[in-house]
């Protein structure tokens, strides 16, 4: 149907009779350098013949017209985009209607060091350079119980802006229980200013259902609003702050998004 006249004219304006249009024609007209490509049953103001310069239109008139035209065929040539590849995928079934806990590796789970230490739970070896060193790992206090609670309330996300071929044998030794549903690595980070940052928009989760756990402030500097801080931990071994915190996310795991609970966290 065509668009009538009318909805294309100020208060006071009137347009000329114009030549019939020729439905679903297809037109292609350049005037002041722009290129009119779209059906003529919806540019009914573009003449066959004469063109719009001989219509008497103004040209206050002849501008609006021209940006409409942009706009109509804009809209009939544009094609959809395909979705971008999002880091996690779809939610596992025993996970649907949880939220999405982000939880990373070093100084907030665990602690490394290529120094040898005493009392360590796990010494991992990793090749580096075609040298293969071992990684003494430290398992901060109440790790197992925060992980299997954790894993009962969300869905549990590892990312860590470590290398995989040091952190997967780490994460196999330190989940005996299957929390992590998926397991990201420095790859899946984006490098910003010399920082390798946790970009929780690019998980594929609705944010308002996304909460980040890390001790580095950089890692979700996109996403501040998302965050639960932890304290960087080395070997202190009184350290309780992870068995503290299980109430905290008892109770954020029932709520209907993230955003004021955490905003309340942050003004304390």
């Amino acid at each position: 149907m065509l668009l009538h006249e009318r909805h294309l004219c100020s208060s006071g304006n009137t347009l000329p009779k114009m030549p019939k249009a020729v439905p679903y024609s297809f037109q292609r007209k350049c005037v002041d350098g722009w290129e009119l490509c779209c059906f003529s049953s919806i540019c009914l103001l573009i003449s066959l013949d004469n063109g719009l310069t001989r219509c008497g239109l103004t040209s206050r008139l002849i501008s609006l017209t021209l940006l409409l035209v942009h706009h109509v065929c804009s809209l009939c040539f544009t094609f959809p985009q395909p979705p971008e590849k999002y880091l996690l995928p779809e939610v596992n079934i025993n996970d649907y209607g949880k939220k999405c806990v982000v939880i990373d590796l070093d100084e907030t789970l665990v602690h490394s060091s290529f120094k040898p230490i005493s009392n360590a739970d796990f010494i991992v070896p990793v090749e580096i350079d075609g040298t293969v060193h071992q990684v003494y790992v430290l398992k901060r206090p109440h790790v197992d119980e925060f992980l299997q609670k954790m894993g009962e309330l969300f869905e549990c996300v590892l990312f860590t802006a470590s290398l995989a071929k040091y952190a997967d044998p780490v994460a196999d030794l330190l989940d005996q229980w299957g929390v992590f549903r998926v397991r990201l690595f420095r790859e899946s980070c984006v490098f910003h200013r010399g920082n390798y940052v946790k970009d929780l928009s690019r998980l594929g989760r609705e944010l308002r259902n996304v909460i980040i756990v890390d001790n580095s402030p950089a890692s979700y500097i996109f996403h501040p609003e998302n965050a639960v801080p932890v304290q960087s931990w080395f070997d202190d071994m009184n350290d309780t702050e992870l068995r503290d915190l299980l109430p905290f996310f008892e109770g954020l795991s029932k709520e209907e998004d993230v955003y004021g609970v955490l905003q309340n966290l942050r003004g304390r």
